[in-house]
């Protein structure tokens, strides 16, 4: 993956580029073509720990783990993009329009959970029913993710919602699209596992790995 050209095509998306963006260059892709989301950025720092660790942080290092092994892993079986690759605030509208600039396949935001219940733990997945369709997609996409963390990582699985989130609504119909949950920064355990750099590569390896199963590849 190059990421140079990866930044450059984010940054034509978003408008931070003149000129008109080309989207031959992105039907040439034979590869499907996945947006990893990493939630927050910049000074929305999302969820907390109670040694301060920001949720922005653990989902932009778990994003750009899943870029990293898409590459040396699996020699790129995955046309990857990142809503963001540094520690910056993307409107949601331009989360969403990168998605529909690029026809994307996949669309996951990654974000941490947090409770009043200090003992709530696990992933959530939340979909939004735009067609039957895309809501099944969604879901079977969701289910495969929060199965594999459950199986292999041991991570308890809270299911599948409905959400009324907007970079959930704003995707366009045609694309599997879900806000996925990875656990509850305001458990002990489970933020202190989120936060190791180790607990990172091995979500990101399980998130890569249920993409490619979801996608038959």
């Amino acid at each position: 993956m190059k990421t140079l050209n990866q930044i450059t095509l984010l940054l034509f998306c978003l408008g931070f580029l003149n000129g008109s963006y080309s989207q031959k260059d992105v039907d040439k892709k034979t590869n499907p073509i996945v947006i990893i989301d990493p939630g927050h950025g910049g000074k929305d720092v999302g969820a907390i720990t109670k040694i301060g660790t920001k949720e922005k942080d653990i989902v932009m290092g778990i994003a750009s783990k899943i870029v990293v092994l898409n590459e040396k892993l699996f020699e790129n079986p995955l046309v990857l993009f990142l809503t963001r690759y540094t520690d910056t605030l993307i409107s949601l509208g331009d989360r969403t329009q990168l998605a529909k600039k690029l026809k994307a396949d996949i669309f996951i935001s990654i974000h941490c959970n947090q409770a009043l219940n200090r003992t709530a733990s696990g992933t959530e997945v939340f979909i939004h029913p735009k067609s039957e369709v895309q809501a099944s997609a969604s879901a079977y996409l969701g289910f495969t993710i929060q199965k594999g963390l459950a199986d292999v990582l041991g991570i308890n699985n809270r299911g599948i919602k409905y959400g009324n989130f907007q970079v959930l609504r704003d995707n366009h119909n045609s694309n599997a699209a879900i806000l996925l949950e990875l656990g509850f920064l305001s458990q002990t355990d489970e933020a202190y596992y989120l936060s190791k750099e180790e607990s990172q590569y091995a979500i990101a390896l399980n998130i890569l790995q249920s993409i490619i199963k979801f996608l038959g590849l």
